[in-house]
């Protein structure tokens, strides 16, 4: 009976042993496969980091507003008698726009002008009695007095018709009218706004360390989502002299050309302060960046080496490298590397979110995106 189950036993552990054999062969197996198991290699695209002068800028938000503009009002009370000006329309300086009732100022003046004519011939009389010693010098002067003031009433009723013909004080384009025919309106009552938008200010500011950077006759470079797609040129053309209490930033104004009058007073505006100095810079492109809260970082492209006499492989292999970067100012398709690459280094340009530190890969350039400082933007 002992011996039946000792041979039993015997049995069962040379099967379990074989069991374990097979199974640790079987993980062995796998683990040589795992680790001498080649990844495909990825496809990106490439880029030599390179060098380039970049001009320096001063960025800030302004408002246009017309070099000359005004509301034209009225000089003195009277009802309108005739509108000779259209909305929105083209005007010369000295056209006439509004025309108040005259008819009494007419009427007045005719009478200020016939007591002048009598002051005169009085005066003429006077003097000719003077000089034969018939009258006297108070009598001259009283004469003179009274033909002076008779010729200041004709001026002044001349003036006020003068005032109730409300002209265009200098060329440019009107706005909305604001009076209808046969209103009456009183003294300072708007008639129509006037802006003259050959010529445009922009009004912005700059922050207090800047001050010593600027000075009149900088050029300035402005664009406005009101002409997308397009840059004016202008320069500085007043600094105000006091910083802002409230802001610490230093007021300016620039004029700016607007031949085809596109831009309008009130507009926002983005504007550049061109500085005369230039930087000298490293680019890539934004795509080829990593970011990361922990640190931004690309992937730079070297040749495979052989871990044992540091050589170049054979075939030719290539492998990423990650390396952390600092990065500055970005334009358009680039951005500026202050700190971390070389020029003339080679970082995969596209992709990078599928790379990791050693991963092989094919360079195709064939399907690179064209990358430009100022790419344009189209619908189609």
């Amino acid at each position: 009976m002992k011996k039946a189950f000792f041979g039993v036993f015997v049995g069962l552990c040379i099967v379990v042993g074989a069991l374990a054999y097979v199974k640790y062969e079987q993980i062995s197996t796998l683990i040589n496969a795992g680790e001498n198991r080649t990844l495909p290699s990825i496809t990106t695209t490439s880029f030599s980091v390179k060098e380039a002068s970049w001009e320096q800028t001063l960025s800030a938000i302004g408002s246009l507003e017309a070099a000359k503009g005004l509301v034209i009002t009225a000089d003195i009370s009277g009802r309108i008698s005739k509108v000779l000006f259209e909305a929105g329309s083209e005007v010369e300086a000295g056209d006439l726009l509004v025309q108040q009732g005259t008819s009494e100022e007419r009427a007045q003046l005719r009478s200020n002008q016939a007591a002048a004519a009598l002051a005169k011939s009085t005066l003429k009389r006077t003097a000719e009695l003077y000089r034969k010693k018939v009258a006297s010098k108070s009598e001259l002067d009283n004469a003179q007095s009274t033909y002076d003031s008779a010729v200041a009433d004709v001026d002044n009723t001349r003036a006020t018709i003068e005032k109730k013909s409300i002209r265009a004080p200098f060329s440019g384009r009107l706005g909305i009218r604001l009076v209808d025919l046969g209103q009456f309106i009183n003294a300072g009552d708007s008639v129509v706004s006037l802006q003259s938008i050959d010529k445009m200010y922009v009004n912005f500011s700059l922050p207090q360390q800047f001050n010593a950077k600027v000075s009149t006759d900088l050029s300035v470079r402005l664009e406005s989502d009101a002409v997308p797609n397009q840059q004016f040129i202008g320069k500085i053309k007043v600094i105000d002299p006091e910083i802002d209490t409230a802001t610490r930033s230093v007021r300016l104004q620039a004029i700016i050309d607007n031949p085809r009058q596109e831009l309008l007073p009130g507009m926002f505006a983005t504007i550049d302060v061109l500085l005369p100095e230039s930087e000298s810079v490293l680019l890539i492109p934004v795509t080829a960046v990593q970011y990361a809260t922990f640190g931004d970082s690309v992937f730079v492209i070297e040749r495979a080496l052989d871990e044992e006499t540091k050589k170049p492989v054979e075939p030719q292999k290539l492998i990423v490298r990650q390396q952390f970067v600092k990065l500055g100012e970005s334009r358009g398709d680039f951005v500026v590397v202050k700190k971390g690459l070389k020029q003339g280094e080679t970082v995969a340009s596209t992709g990078v979110f599928k790379l990791n530190n050693g991963a092989s890969v094919i360079v195709n350039n064939s399907v690179a995106p064209n990358f430009n400082i100022e790419p344009s933007v189209s619908d189609e």
